[in-house]
């Protein structure tokens, strides 16, 4: 067993289980400050749930096989409560259990991700059971369909999901998605288009009156989620080597890029430069080169952030224009960001792109695994959200969303003042 790469991926586990507390201060200081309780919570309710529910049976679903297509849906029953994962298989380069706890990270996020659609109208129960219900029937067979490869010796694939081993065998290249821009963003972010036309809009609904309470929540919160990043992108590599280092300076560049495009754009349209929008840009960035982060050069990343960054400062607008709240865009910036970053790899991705190959096969696999998953999680997200509202309800009241929810469903206040209450 290699120490080192066992190291090198328990701490890109931790840095990665470190983005779901940072994106709940991220979504926290988008909201009105009477809803920032409920908000931090929907994050740190997925963390608790879906944990538990990796270890029970989401990675027996996500992981189910090792030989051949793996089918869309299925599971290991063997890996049921991960107690055939204890021991180390004799020359295995890292116990498997640290597989599963890398993994585990990125299953949590995703269902967090979703919850920034539907800040300060939702029920904090009927949240949690439709990120049971989700994640059980959208993320982890996704996740199994992305991530569930195995290589033969000669580094062919020898088993796997549609998306990478099929494809690969239909076509001649799988779909490339390193880190998760279909798994992870385009997943989450069509998840939180469902949601958002589900609960329908907030009372006041228009552009300027639901702005930030707490930017500098938001900058701590991209903060944290940049440094647990690299983790995400440089760990999924899981092992530490020179594509791992490749993926690493590639989030740097990316998210730093589209924070400056971010930026201009906001200058341009806006007249000034905003603090949020500079968070709000570099998490675009790292969003869209979560799936090429290991497939591009550093010139092509800082590319991909340049348009990213611009090209999400703006489709934030379209909720406005469409007629959706999706209150903390999530669609904007992880369903765009996410689909911008798959597409490109079919122009730039090393070898394999438009630029290098002169063909457009990896563009074709590129959009069918997007569209898949996009319609997929929009769906089943949907028809979920549809009956809980229908049942038990998602919504909270008019009068409970207007005088904020945190006393409502939690009990709390973000703020207490000494001597009075904010």
């Amino acid at each position: 067993m290699d120490q080192g790469n066992t190291a090198f991926m328990l701490i890109a586990a931790a840095l990665v289980l470190l983005m779901t507390p940072g994106l709940a201060f991220f979504y926290g200081g988008l909201v009105k400050a009477k809803s920032v309780i409920s908000m931090m919570m929907l994050s740190f309710g997925a963390l608790g749930l879906i944990g538990v529910l990796w270890v029970v049976y989401g990675y027996a679903i996500a992981f189910p096989g090792s030989e051949g297509l793996v089918p869309p849906w299925s599971i290991d029953w063997s890996a049921i409560g991960l107690t055939s994962l204890l021991e180390v298989p004799e020359g295995a380069a890292y116990p498997p259990l640290a597989f599963v706890a890398f993994q585990a990270t990125f299953a949590i996020l995703t269902v967090a991700l979703v919850s920034g659609a539907i800040a300060d109208r939702a029920k904090f129960g009927s949240w949690m059971i439709f990120a049971a219900i989700w994640a059980t029937i959208v993320y982890f067979p996704v996740a199994s369909w992305v991530f569930n490869f195995g290589l033969a010796e000669d580094g062919s694939f020898a088993y796997g999901g549609w998306i990478t081993y099929g494809m690969q065998e239909w076509f001649g290249v799988g779909a490339i998605d390193f880190a998760g821009g279909t798994a992870v963003h385009i997943n989450a972010g069509a998840a939180a288009l469902a949601l958002a036309l589900v609960l329908g809009k907030r009372l006041g609904f228009q552009k300027g009156v639901h702005v930030p309470h707490n930017p500098p929540f938001v900058l701590l919160g991209a903060g944290l989620l940049w440094f647990g990043w690299f983790g995400f992108n440089a760990g999924s590599e899981l092992a530490a080597d020179g594509t791992a280092a490749l993926a690493f300076v590639n989030t740097i560049a990316a998210p730093a890029a589209a924070l400056l495009a971010w930026l201009i754009v906001e200058k341009i349209k806006d007249g000034k430069p905003t603090s949020v929008g500079a968070a709000s840009g570099a998490v675009a960035g790292l969003v869209a080169i979560t799936p090429a982060c290991a497939s591009l050069t550093p010139f092509w990343a800082i590319i991909l952030g340049l348009v990213a960054g611009a090209v999400c400062a703006l489709a934030i607008e379209l909720k406005y224009k469409w007629g959706f709240d999706d209150s903390l865009d999530v669609v904007g910036i992880h369903l765009v960001g996410g689909l911008l970053g798959t597409l490109y790899l079919g122009f730039f991705a090393n070898s394999t792109g438009l630029i290098y190959s002169g063909n457009l096969t990896q563009l074709l696999v590129q959009a069918i695994a997007a569209v898949s998953v996009l319609v997929y999680s929009f769906v089943l997200a949907y028809a979920i959200g549809w009956v809980i509202q229908k049942t038990i309800g998602f919504r909270v009241k008019n009068e409970d969303e207007v005088a904020g929810i945190d006393t409502v469903v939690h009990g709390e206040e973000g703020y207490v003042l000494e001597g009075a209450r904010a």
